[in-house]
Order: structure tokens, then C-alpha cells, then sequence
């Protein structure tokens, strides 16, 4: 992936020590374990549609045996400007990239993109979806249009995570970050807070699982809109960046999460989709380039 030439965000926010760096995930020494920080990891790559989300994830923390990942709240600074550092820098040149992209997609609609804000974190943050921490992962909170990265969840993917090598892993992340745009796609076109009203009158956790999941494969097929978009204005991308992201989309796969947690698969239990229709969403998105190829809403098999 190149992106040296992406124009940098004006909208990042960056709250850590510094302005940069932030700490590792915890491992052993009576914090989480090396298998269950991935696990948590992989599963945070997509969290954050809204505050119910976000308590999940420190849910599922703490049912994984061991301490949380602790780190004592901060007041954030809320600086603003460029970060200076490489992750940050990356951070800031794809969100402005998202940003180009959306524009023009939105234009061509006759509506306006309004971007969001993204906000850089060293281990816990305050925001507008309430208390979260790094090992949840990168989230979106619609309350207060804001993306939430801690940045040293990248490092935690380039030395755990064995379908990201070299530079085709730099795509991986940017697709992290594209599909947490994905949900402010859909919180400025209206399907997310529809989506949470059909949840909140859904008569059972299966059925609000099952809208959950296609909001979340949306978000996906949305990232594969901004990929197409951008190579067609780029050509940024390298031999073997798809096929990183496919990866990535099956490591985080629902199916292949609880396969390798519990040892069996349980579909009503699904928050996000199967590594097979993550996959198939997101090529949905890359091949077609337009919102059209992203109804996942439609009365048919997801």
C-alpha cells in the first residue's frame, strides 16, 4: 500500500502521552494472555456501533479470566494538529484519504460529506460512548461522530497476527479504519440509528444480534467502496493488499472467533458476520464501487 501522497486529516485528535507512542497490550505476568488479548483484539477490529457494543467488549474481557487491561483514565488534552510520529502520521493520511474519497461519492449523490473526528488514545479514553479501553480495539461512537484508535493496537497486529506481513499489513489497518468511517457513512445516511431502533424493539438477543450483523457487514462492503474509489484516484494499492484484507476479514470472522475460543460455532450468537460474508461484502464493495452493492438490508440471505 502507498500512501505517502494521501492528503493528512485536519480532523485528528490525538490524546496520547506526547502526542504519540502509547503502551503495549498487557500479556501474562497476571494481565491477559498472549491467545486471549488476539482474540480480544481481532474481535475490537470492528466494535463500536454504539454504547451497548462498547460494554460487550469489556464483557467479554472480563468472562476471559484474568485481570482487565487496566490503565488509570486520563483527562485527555484533546491536542489537535498532524501527530508526528509514523503510526499517527498513517493514521491521519488514511483518514484524509477516506475523506477525499466519501466527498466525491457523496457529490455525486447531491449531498454533502460532513468527516468525523478521530481521536488517538494511550489506554483508556472518555468520549461520548462512555469509558473505553484500548483492548476493546477501534471503535466508532455515534453519539458524538467520533472514531477512538489507540494506536499501539497496530503493533499488537503486526507481531500477533500472522496474515499481516510487511507492507500489505499497512492495508489491513487502513482497512480497520475505513470500516469504522463505514459506520459514520451510515450514521450520516440514517441506516445506523435505524438500525439501533429495530434492535431495540427486536424481541429477542438473536434477533438484535442478526441486525447488528448486517450493519457491521455494511461497514465492511463500505470499506471496499472507499478501496475501489481510492485506487481509481490513487492507484495506491499493491500486489497482495486484497488478499491481506480478505485475511483479515476471515481472522475476524464470527465463526472463526468462536471456533477458536469455545471449539463450536453459534450463529445467533454472531455480532459481526462469518468469515465468508465479511469476505464476500467487502469484494462486494471493491468490485461495484457504489453504496448500491451494499444493501445488506435486503429481505434476501446475507
Amino acid at each position: 500500500m502507498r500512501w505517502d501522497d494521501f492528503r493528512r486529516s485536519d480532523n485528528v485528535e490525538d490524546d496520547r502521552e506526547g502526542g504519540g507512542g502509547g503502551f503495549g497490550l498487557p500479556m501474562g505476568g497476571g494481565g491477559l494472555g498472549i491467545g486471549t488479548v488476539v482474540v480480544l483484539g481481532l474481535i475490537g477490529w470492528a466494535l463500536g456501533i454504539d454504547p451497548s457494543v462498547l460494554i460487550g467488549g469489556a464483557e467479554m474481557a472480563s468472562r476471559g479470566g484474568g485481570s482487565q487491561y487496566q490503565q488509570p483514565y486520563r483527562q485527555p488534552s484533546r491536542r489537535t494538529g498532524l501527530p508526528k510520529d509514523e503510526a499517527g502520521d498513517f493514521v491521519a493520511a488514511v483518514l484524509g484519504n477516506t475523506e477525499d474519497t466519501w466527498s466525491k461519492v457523496f457529490q455525486e449523490g447531491g449531498q454533502q460529506y460532513r468527516a468525523p473526528k478521530l481521536r488517538l488514545f494511550a489506554g483508556s479514553v472518555q468520549g461520548g460512548c462512555g469509558f473505553a479501553q484500548a483492548a476493546m480495539g477501534p471503535f466508532y461512537c455515534p453519539n458524538d461522530k467520533r472514531i477512538y484508535l489507540d494506536t499501539s493496537f497496530f503493533k499488537a497486529i503486526e507481531t500477533r497476527f500472522r496474515g499481516c506481513q510487511g507492507k500489505a499489513c499497512k492495508f489491513s489497518q487502513a482497512y480497520v479504519i475505513a470500516h469504522e468511517v463505514g459506520h459514520h457513512v451510515q450514521n450520516l445516511l440514517g441506516t445506523l440509528p435505524k438500525a439501533q431502533s429495530e434492535q431495540r424493539a427486536a424481541g429477542s438477543k438473536a434477533a438484535a444480534n442478526r441486525i447488528q450483523v448486517r450493519v457491521e457487514l455494511q461497514a465492511d462492503c463500505f470499506a471496499g467502496v472507499w478501496a475501489n474509489r481510492s485506487e481509481q484516484r490513487k492507484q495506491f494499492l499493491d500486489a497482495g493488499d486484497i488478499d491481506a484484507a480478505l485475511q483479515t476479514a476471515t481472522a475476524i470472522g464470527d465463526d472463526t472467533l468462536q471456533k477458536n475460543t469455545q471449539g463450536r460455532v453459534v450463529p445467533d450468537a454472531f455480532t459481526h458476520g462469518s468469515a465468508e460474508q465479511r469476505k464476500r461484502w467487502f469484494m462486494n464493495g471493491f468490485t461495484q464501487g457504489k453504496l448500491a452493492a451494499c444493501n445488506t438490508f435486503r429481505a434476501v440471505q446475507l
